[in-house]
């Protein structure tokens, strides 16, 4: 259950468990894409589905099943993640004259209309539903539309409504994506898709990149600790059983020196896995956990940047020379008082996450991912004088006459 780990073995298989998904998830694109509705109900295999929309009725209702304390933890959890995302928000236009006579910018726009992606089955994620919908709003994104498995529980209704979504349905895994992607009957089509999800709904994203944006790979939880003999056994082992009880894929990986503490902590893992109410889950995702050991923090780092992994913990008695030379991570917490579920839920930073090594590729969710950009320009006679010759001269240089001239005629009515 706790063994060592070679590197380049683990994270392959995080990769490979994507692609085993991959046929089944194509046919399941090719049914939605086909059928629409009547396959996202035929697919419900566990819920009889026939209302795919959930009614105002249903999601207003939903507070009276709640504990309030809990509904008033998610209201204070969503103002902190929105005091966070407003500090992300992109100037709606700004501009620059860089020279006399020309002005450059920038003009920002959120997008229409986008599709969040809220996991359930083996436990309610209101989390996820707060950290999808609040930054599209504080982007300025119009319309959200939120899906999730049925029976979509009461804590996901009660925090999409607190984020403002109204717009909700009755879907999960690979054909929920595909729904939201081509539009059925009662899902219409969106421009982009986020949130996390299993190795399913994973693909489904990337399959179906070619007609409509993703965020990233956001697929079964990880975390890496990198950790010397200064660290405490007990909180590293509750780091890894609380990402590990995510999900029977989840991965977790302790880098370290000290093969001491390596041994420590496996020994905690198992004995305390043994006393968690998911210790089921628990037991499968250990099977994806162990230890590498280093010489040093210089290789320790270099295994976390090999890794990529969704989420990195730094519990060393020196933490921020490492932190300054870590490349590759979704999240990084330092000390021993950073737990990773605390950017779970309440400290405001965002817990949508590239996994599987995407770290190395992408960041994690931010306003910027329902933005899109386009620059402004604006030049007088003066400022086109000043730049006319070279661009006349590389038109010409490429073949393009006509590029020349469109700036030629111009340059000859100013003078």
């Amino acid at each position: 259950m706790w063994k060592a780990l070679e590197i380049g073995e683990w994270v392959a298989s995080r990769q490979q468990s994507m692609e085993d998904a991959r046929g089944q998830v194509q046919e399941i694109i090719g049914r939605v894409r086909a059928e629409g509705d009547a396959a996202l109900r035929a697919l419900s295999r566990h819920y009889k589905l026939e209302e795919i929309a959930v009614s105002d009725e249903e999601r207003e209702a939903a507070y009276g099943e709640v504990d309030p304390e809990v509904t008033e933890s998610l209201i204070e959890a969503e103002a902190r993640i929105t005091r966070f995302h407003e500090l992300q928000r992109p100037r709606d236009l700004w501009l620059q004259e860089v020279e006399e006579g020309i002005i450059l910018g920038m003009k920002t726009t959120p997008l229409d209309r986008v599709g969040i992606y809220v996991p359930g089955g083996r436990a309610a994620y209101p989390s996820s539903a707060l950290m999808c919908a609040v930054p599209a709003l504080v982007a300025g994104v119009r319309e959200i539309c939120a899906c999730s498995p049925p029976p979509i529980s009461p804590l996901t209704l009660v925090a999409l409504d607190i984020a403002g979504v109204r717009e909700i349905y009755r879907s999960g895994g690979a054909q929920a994506i595909a729904a939201m992607a081509v539009g059925t009957e009662t899902i219409p089509r969106v421009q982009k898709i986020v949130g996390p999800g299993n190795v399913f709904v994973t693909m489904a994203k990337v399959l179906l990149r070619e007609e409509v944006e993703i965020d990233f790979p956001a697929g079964p939880s990880e975390i890496a600790i990198i950790a010397d003999g200064t660290a405490d056994p007990r909180i590293l082992a509750y780091d890894i059983l609380a990402q590990a009880e995510h999900d029977p894929r989840a991965a977790c990986v302790l880098i370290t020196p000290d093969a001491a503490l390596a041994e420590k902590v496996g020994m905690l893992v198992v004995r305390l896995a043994e006393k968690e109410p998911r210790r089921e889950i628990l037991k499968e995702a250990l099977e994806n956990c162990g230890y590498v050991l280093v010489k040093d923090m210089d290789e320790a780092v270099a295994a976390s940047d090999e890794i990529a992994p969704e989420h990195l913990s730094i519990q060393v008695a020196d933490p921020l020379p490492v932190l300054s030379r870590v490349r590759n991570a979704g999240a990084i917490f330092v000390g021993r008082y950073s737990a990773v579920a605390c950017g779970d839920y309440a400290v405001g930073t965002n817990h949508v996450l590239p996994t599987a090594g995407y770290a190395k590729l992408f960041s994690g969710l931010d306003v910027r991912h329902f933005c899109k950009t386009s620059s402004v320009e604006i030049l007088d006679s003066q400022g086109l004088e000043a730049i006319g010759d070279v661009v006349e001269t590389i038109a010409r240089a490429e073949g393009l006459p006509a590029h020349a001239s469109s700036v030629r005629v111009r340059r000859e009515k100013s003078r």
